[in-house]
């Protein structure tokens, strides 16, 4: 599932191939479950002869914005991509969504079809995108905010409550497992065990690891970058997270791989210790 620094390389993709540049044509498989929802037709018309003007990411979702009152937005589900591809390039059977400009065609491939494309014509953003919650790196994500969240999801393992997005927007499984990691906590510990003090570790873990996963997954290369994983240092959990018999980074200990809240999580026992209580 993309994340939040998966989600603005991506994004990256398509903005910096088409900026300012006018859409030619606009392809669309239209019965593709992408479009739940979506008055496809319509959103052909917005947008056909309208310029690339401005594009964000919040969490798991990207906003593309075209012309003046013509928005877009992109949920990559599962195993969606956003592509910029040459301007001879035909779609093919998973491009459910494909624009055409002068230099290239932009590609959102999704063969799983759990992502989604939703339109909206309006002078500001549409509802859907200004009710997603404030984000990791903004003011709101207050230490005293995650210290309430954790009190109400107290009797929740904390892998699992790291997870909803309501509070963490675009906290998906390996960050996750990322934070606890470096924050030295098990994935099974209750949300409402933590003291302060490892609360405080928690929050401060959230921001360092958005933040150092936007510098290196989105943060290199350019529109056509060749893995978006390519930048991350192998002193991260992450490369060692999937492996059979892998070892804890930092301890040099065998990892621990198994299910919690429903997820496949990886950590150290070594490092991340589960009190008897």
């Amino acid at each position: 599932m993309p994340e939040l620094a998966e989600a603005e390389f991506f994004r990256k993709r398509w903005h910096c191939a088409a900026r300012g540049k006018m859409i030619r044509a606009v392809l669309t498989h239209d019965g593709a479950k992408i479009f739940r929802g979506t008055d496809v037709p319509a959103l052909q018309r917005a947008l056909r002869g309208q310029r690339f003007a401005w594009s964000e990411t919040k969490a798991k979702q990207i906003l593309l914005r075209f012309g003046d009152h013509a928005w877009v937005g992109v949920h990559l589900g599962m195993s969606g991509e956003l592509r910029a591809e040459p301007a001879c390039y035909e779609p093919r059977k998973h491009d459910h969504f494909v624009l055409k400009i002068a230099e290239h065609t932009l590609v959102f491939s999704d063969p799983r079809m759990f992502g989604r494309v939703q339109f909206h014509r309006g002078a500001v953003p549409p509802p859907w995108w200004t009710k997603i919650a404030p984000e990791i790196r903004s003011d709101a994500f207050t230490l005293e905010a995650v210290a309430a969240f954790l009190r109400r999801r107290a009797r929740a393992p904390i892998k699992a409550v790291l997870l909803m997005q309501e509070r963490f927007p675009g906290i998906g499984n390996w960050m996750a497992d990322e934070i606890l990691w470096r924050a030295a906590l098990h994935p099974r510990r209750l949300a409402g065990s933590l003291t302060p003090a490892e609360t405080k570790t928690l929050w401060r873990e959230c921001h360092r690891v958005a933040r150092l996963a936007l510098d290196t997954i989105a943060g290199k290369g350019n529109y056509l970058p060749p893995d978006l994983n390519t930048h991350i240092p192998r002193s991260w959990l992450f490369w060692h997270r999937w492996e059979d018999g892998g070892r804890c980074p930092r301890t040099k200990r065998r990892l621990v791989r198994e299910k919690v809240g429903g997820r496949t999580t990886c950590w150290s026992p070594a490092r991340q210790k589960l009190s008897p209580r």
